[in-house]
């Protein structure tokens, strides 16, 4: 749990940057979101094309560098 306290003499904006500024360091939000927003599991036949067309993307653009027309 995040907490923190107030200064002497701080205003209660500053107080709640401070607050929010916590909370987007400890990856609260972002874990809050990941569970969510989980997207629909993707079966493995799928997981598979998707890697393999990744690898050949990956192997074309690299031997268009070389070529130097991308």
């Amino acid at each position: 749990m995040i907490e923190i306290r107030k200064k002497e003499g701080e205003s209660p904006n500053s107080a709640l940057f401070r607050f929010s500024k916590r909370v987007r360091q400890s990856g609260v939000l972002m874990e809050m979101r990941k569970r969510r927003f989980r997207g629909r599991a993707v079966n493995k036949r799928s997981r598979r094309i998707s890697a393999i067309f990744r690898a050949d993307k990956k192997a074309e653009m690299e031997h268009k560098k070389k070529l130097g027309t991308a």
